[in-house]
């Protein structure tokens, strides 16, 4: 029988470029407020600063002892040793973040010189050679070994990284820079430097800009600032003042839609600084990036002429944040390239606006869309144009990568619903598709599709904004699953559309997992960010044999009410030593936040995120009662209680998943007639 082949969609250079410039905005920008206390700090204490104070400045002795200061140490070795935590970090959790610093060290010693493109190597590049190593003995290590060789690997390892830094980077990025340097004070001694608005401007509304002003400008700037005390170049990409003046160009000759939301738009971007809100105006009418670029020139000729610049890089591009961080003889000078760059932006803009038959009704929509796509991801700021997402929902703009199951806890449902998708969306032929659970305290906005419980959703959507929503009530047969498959299925296939999920109403017989998608999650190898509540460090590892023992297994229940249950199954636990009292009233905390019923006939009560600290080692209770109990209106006839340390509980979970799934196997569950049958059937499940 043949077999047919789904082909993948070419990725463009473009789309390289993105990623690659996505990649250098992570590093840089976590990072941007220490960035902006070293520019205060610079502007405010050094010797030509407001306060000059020589203690704090780095200038002129005390007691004949020459200062140090704070500007030049948070220079050459916090921010650099920041970017390099995170870039390895970014790769490969604290452990790569930790290697990458240490390597990062050696480069800057070995060049005596900020060394912001020394860390951008060094951090990513310790992180995933610390991972590579870490692949060579994962799973060889006896017991009890395992933080003498994780210890000491890292740090033979970063200290290798340490001399390669010192011996080999630092001499070729010292070069790089100086050659970089070199051609920028070239364009500025020959007033050439305003030409890199005719890059810079379009590659902005094609989201390369990350990969110049991260990679390139931010690096070469600081090493200006400090030796001229500002820098041009911190304002070649951020001058909000282009973008504002087309904006201004749509309020007065606009038409439609986009009239009407430019004033909106133009508070967003010259005072929130979120320059990506004016993208979708110039892909409308693309002869208006001539306006963008007009007006860049003219920005960065005023800032040539007056030799004016920031002190430090001005993150996000708002008004506020670029006077903020103006060098003290700059203030006429900045001030006067924004407002010259808005004038000349406007002046273009409304020409072509004017000789140009064009209507903007209708447009915005399918500009904000095309901006979305060349962006990969939902905008965080197109609702403002388009007025779409009232009820938080997002448009898919690219393939599904990441999806997460998030709950209170991130304990039991969230892992069981995981386990589920996973499976279903592997059975349809995408195995790449990332399924992890995770607490709702510990979202990002970098998922592409977030699961909740229909009660949790609200508290999800302000902090996955760029997220398609799903809400459910019952996480093991959703019928919101198939929708979801059949979103990856469209969005992850060649000539795919993405589709609009419907966020708002939960499906009706929604699934509310908490646990055992995250069990099986974590199964596969979520990260541990993603499992359950664990408790603190320290605690001993748990045999995975030991997590479901015999004495925990109950065939027949005493308890007749969801509370008498949750008691029942929280003091198997407390009888197993795994947890105290308090976790005991953990559990019933959790259960009147969000319900753990999961569907199937199945419960897993488990406690509340804060309830950490109550556990003493993996376990998990299973109760059956087979007359059945209310749980908040729903029959359950089996009762999972779950506590959790270090992940080591999720393959019990998945296995738990994969029965209730699984009608013949529920069945078989409802019709055990001994402890050791339930056992048996995890365990076959599981293997």
């Amino acid at each position: 029988m043949a077999t047919e082949t789904v082909a993948k969609p070419r990725t463009s250079a473009r789309v390289h470029v993105q990623k690659f410039g996505t990649f250098l905005s992570g590093m840089i920008m976590p990072n941007i407020g220490a960035f902006i206390a070293w520019g205060l700090i610079t502007a405010l204490f050094i010797e030509k600063g407001w306060f000059p104070v020589p203690q704090l400045g780095g200038f002129g002795e005390t007691d004949g002892v020459a200062n140090t200061g704070l500007v030049g140490p948070m220079i050459t070795y916090l921010l650099p040793l920041l970017i390099a935590y995170t870039g390895g970090r970014m790769v490969y959790d604290v452990r790569g973040g930790v290697v990458g610093a240490i390597g990062t060290m050696g480069v800057i010693v070995g060049a005596g010189i900020p060394m912001f493109i020394g860390a951008m190597i060094m951090g990513p590049l310790g992180g995933w050679t610390m991972k590579k190593i870490d692949s060579i003995w994962d799973g060889k290590i006896r017991p009890g070994f395992e933080m003498l060789v994780n210890n000491f690997s890292a740090g033979i390892w970063g200290g290798l990284l340490a001399m390669l830094g010192f011996y080999g980077i630092s001499p070729l990025v010292t070069a790089f820079s100086t050659a970089a340097g070199n051609v920028v004070q070239f364009l500025v001694n020959n007033g050439l430097l305003p030409l890199t608005s005719i890059f810079i401007e379009p590659a902005k509304v094609l989201f390369l800009n990350n990969a110049i002003n991260h990679g390139v400008l931010t690096p070469l700037g600081i090493q200006q600032s400090l030796d001229q005390g500002k820098s041009i170049l911190f304002l070649l990409e951020a001058n909000p003042g282009p973008g504002f003046g087309i904006l201004l160009a749509y309020m007065l000759f606009g038409r439609g839609a986009a009239k009407a939301s430019a004033p909106g738009a133009a508070i967003i971007h010259f005072l929130g600084g979120i320059h990506e809100i004016y993208f979708p105006y110039v892909l409308m009418r693309p002869l208006l990036i001539l306006a963008a670029i007009a007006g860049g020139m003219t920005g960065v000729a005023t800032l040539a002429v007056t030799n004016s610049g920031l002190v430090a890089p001005a993150a996000p591009g708002s008004i506020i944040a670029v006077l903020a961080q103006t060098s003290r003889d700059s203030y006429i000078g900045v001030i006067l390239s924004v407002l010259l760059a808005t004038v000349v932006s406007f002046l273009v803009a409304s020409i072509i606006m004017k000789t140009t038959r064009h209507s903007d009704e209708g447009d915005l929509n399918a500009a904000t869309s095309r901006m979305e796509t060349m962006k990969g991801k939902k905008s965080s700021v197109s609702t403002a144009l388009t007025g779409a997402g009232t009820a938080g929902t997002a448009v898919l703009a690219g393939p599904v990568k990441n999806i997460v199951f998030a709950c209170d806890a991130g304990m039991g449902s969230s892992a069981m619903g995981a386990s589920v998708l996973r499976n279903k969306i592997k059975a349809a032929g995408f195995p790449d598709v990332k399924v992890t659970n995770a607490s709702i305290a510990n979202l990002s906005d970098d998922y592409d599709i977030v699961v909740t419980h229909q009660d949790l959703t609200e508290r999800a959507k302000p902090v996955t904004s760029s997220a398609a929503h799903y809400s459910v009530d019952n996480f093991m047969n959703s019928p919101r699953y198939d929708d979801i498959v059949e979103l990856v299925r469209e969005s992850n296939t060649e000539g795919g559309i993405g589709t609009e999920p419907d966020d708002a109403t939960p499906g009706s017989g929604s699934g509310v997992g908490t646990a055992a998608g995250a069990a099986a999650g974590a199964a596969h190898g979520a990260h541990a960010a993603d499992a359950p509540v664990d408790a603190a460090p320290g605690t001993g590892q748990t045999g995975s044999s030991e997590i479901l023992a015999r004495e925990s297994v109950v065939l027949n229940g005493s308890a007749t009410t969801r509370d008498a249950a949750i008691d029942e199954a929280g003091r198997l636990l407390l009888a197993r030593g795994a947890v105290d009292e308090d976790y005991i009233a953990a559990m019933h905390e959790r259960e009147e936040s969000v319900s753990t019923y999961m569907g199937s006939f199945l419960a897993i009560p488990h406690g509340t995120n804060a309830a950490k600290d109550h556990i003493r080692k993996s376990a998990v209770s299973v109760i059956r009662y087979p007359e059945g109990i209310d749980w908040n209106g729903k029959q359950v006839k089996f009762v999972v209680g779950v506590a959790g340390v270090n992940n080591e509980h999720l393959h019990i979970l998945s296995a738990i998943a994969k029965v209730f799934t699984d009608k013949q196997q529920v069945a078989r569950l409802e019709a055990a007639t001994s402890e050791d049958e339930v056992l048996e059937l995890f365990g076959k499940v599981n293997a």
